[in-house]
Formats: C-alpha cells, sequence, structure tokens
C-alpha cells in the first residue's frame, strides 16, 4: 500500500497511525504518547499530559478524546477497555 505522506512530519494533530491497548497504571507511562483516547465503557480517566499535569477525564464509549496523554493512572480510573491511539 502506497502512503503519499510518508515523507511529512507528522504534526500532533494528524489523524492516528496506530493503536494499543492500555492497562492502566499508577508507576508506569505509557509505551508512546498518545494522540487520542477511546473507552468500551464509560468512567473517569485520571491522566497524566504529556507536559506532566495531571488530572481527570470524563470518557463516554465510543468518544475517542484527542489528548496527549503519557500515563493512565490505575488510581481513580473508572473507565474500562481503554485503547490508545498514536
Amino acid at each position: 500500500m502506497s502512503d503519499p505522506f510518508i515523507n511529512r512530519a507528522r504534526r500532533p494533530s494528524d489523524p492516528a497511525v496506530s493503536i494499543f491497548a492500555i492497562a492502566p497504571d499508577d508507576t508506569s507511562d505509557l509505551p508512546r504518547t498518545t494522540t487520542a483516547i477511546n473507552v468500551e465503557t464509560p468512567g473517569r480517566l485520571r491522566v497524566t499530559m504529556l507536559d506532566g499535569s495531571v488530572g481527570t477525564l470524563s470518557a463516554r464509549t465510543g468518544e475517542a478524546l484527542p489528548v496527549r496523554v503519557s500515563r493512565v493512572w490505575l488510581t481513580g480510573t473508572t473507565a474500562t477497555g481503554i485503547t490508545g491511539l498514536a
């Protein structure tokens, strides 16, 4: 398959090109920073943003939250089936 954008530098606003399961963890960062997060069941996501700030987001089923996240915390997270897009 040919990709006409292969030689262009990626920007944070570009569509995701990879997907990975996220297991919330209080001590480990994600393997890569997300472009967005999706959940199977609604709830809260306690996250560390790319700039290091920590906060809680509300996520609905099927909604892709366009956030640059480096960690999803186990403590404070109630959403399940969390998927990272990058």
